[in-house]
């Protein structure tokens, strides 16, 4: 346990934010503070072809110990952190055997993680938690991943007598702007498949996402002397909020659950002569996602033709981007994927929570790109603010799965479909 602790506490006190009104890759250059020390890393555990190109994206390679022909497959994780929340002098706490009590994470601030609102907690009693200070997030996502990654791979080195095959692993950056596999060089990477390691609780297996866009909404206005403005201020806040109050009720983030779709404000600043929104459409259904976007140009639409007469020009612009896919498409017809990491977990004593991430991974971009990639729990919770916290026995758990699926891929046969099974 120890070592696990250690390895991950020396990755989140490394701040990696990224930050999406950046036009460079990575976006911020303190990324590369830890991605130079990630290839540091891997060279001393004793990766092979350990390599770190202009943009920061990490790959190494754990030679094949078999003497058989067996899938190449992969593992990987992103090493920035959101810009949701500060990831800026995390201090993390550890909390030893875990009472089922609230966790004071910062007193003077008042600061609680309780069990009686974040009811997970329940399910780690006796357990070792890594927590934030209250005042920053903690980077579990994703460097829980890259922990148990690294970890794994060290294992393996040190363990010659379990057999794998050839495995390579990648680490990138940006992710948590929707970048992490704009400059993923798939056929460098090499694997028939990868896993990312990036899901929440401990038994997560992932293969559906959401569909996801991005839409930025800007409001003209008009700004005159509240003394004279009688038919002529135009306030593009008040336009704004006519255009939020527009969309349907009941479907934000905090009003859905399993497959619900939603609409996301999570920007909005401005004045009377201009102010921008920004929000995201999320929806795993394909036509249900179309049908999302197709009603944030009928709102413009109808708000710029109630205007029209008094502006005489359209007042409200909307721009809208793809930002990813749903990755079934992609990993359905390779299936036997999720089923080895299924097995794996099984293996090691986890039943498999198989459900839709209502989120999405560098996996949904790459499974488009040609490289298959379900996820896999990396145990981290509350991700993205102060509340975030790990089990460490979630992550050795996660470090015996990548393990499990070496072997597992190592067997003759196992790691292919049945139509192609020698016989």
């Amino acid at each position: 346990m120890q070592p696990i602790i250690d390895r991950f506490i020396s990755y989140v006190t490394i701040d990696t934010e990224s930050d999406s009104k950046s036009n460079t890759t990575p976006s911020t250059s303190k990324q590369w503070d830890l991605a130079n020390k990630l290839v540091a890393e891997l060279k001393t555990i004793g990766m092979q072809e350990v390599t770190i190109d202009d943009k920061a994206y990490i790959m190494a390679t754990l030679p094949s110990n078999v003497d058989h022909e067996v899938p190449t497959i992969g593992f990987i994780s992103h090493f920035d952190t959101s810009p949701d929340f500060s990831g800026a002098n995390v201090k993390p706490q550890i909390i030893t055997n875990y009472d089922g009590q609230d966790i004071v994470l910062n007193a003077e601030k008042n600061i609680v993680l309780s069990p009686s609102y974040f009811k997970d907690l329940l399910q780690y009693k006796g357990q070792t938690l890594i927590t934030t200070d209250g005042t920053t997030l903690l980077g579990a996502d994703d460097k829980a991943g890259i922990t148990e990654i690294v970890t794994a791979m060290e294992y393996l080195i040190n363990h010659p007598e379990i057999k794998h095959g050839k495995i390579r692993i990648g680490f990138t950056p940006d992710e948590e702007i929707g970048r992490g596999a704009h400059h993923f060089d798939v056929a460098k990477f090499g694997a028939e498949w990868a896993y990312t390691m990036d899901g929440s609780q401990i038994g997560e297996l992932e293969y559906e996402n959401f569909n996801a866009a991005g839409a930025t909404i800007t409001f003209k206005g008009k700004s005159v002397h509240p003394g004279y403005a009688k038919g002529k201020m135009i306030n593009s806040m008040l336009i704004a909020n006519d255009f939020i109050n527009a969309l349907p009720k009941g479907e934000t983030p905090q009003e859905t659950k399993g497959y619900e779709g939603f609409f996301h404000v999570h920007h909005l600043t401005g004045g009377i002569e201009e102010t921008v929104l920004e929000l995201i459409i999320r929806d795993h259904s394909k036509k249900k996602f179309e049908k999302r976007k197709e009603l944030i140009e009928k709102i413009t639409r109808k708000l710029n033709k109630k205007y029209a007469k008094q502006f005489g020009e359209d007042i409200v612009i909307a721009e809208i981007d793809d930002q990813y896919y749903n990755m079934k498409e992609k990993v359905v017809p390779v299936k036997h994927i999720v089923d080895i990491a299924a097995k794996a977990m099984n293996d090691v004593a986890i039943k498999p929570i198989i459900k839709p991430i209502r989120g999405g991974t560098d996996g949904c971009q790459l499974s488009y790109m040609g490289l298959p990639c379900p996820n896999i729990f990396a145990g981290g919770h509350n991700f993205h603010g102060k509340y975030e916290y790990v089990p460490v026995e979630s992550m050795e758990k996660a470090v015996e799965v990548i393990v499990k699926i070496a072997e597992l891929t190592s067997q003759p046969n196992y790691g292919l479909p049945v139509s192609k099974k020698k016989k």
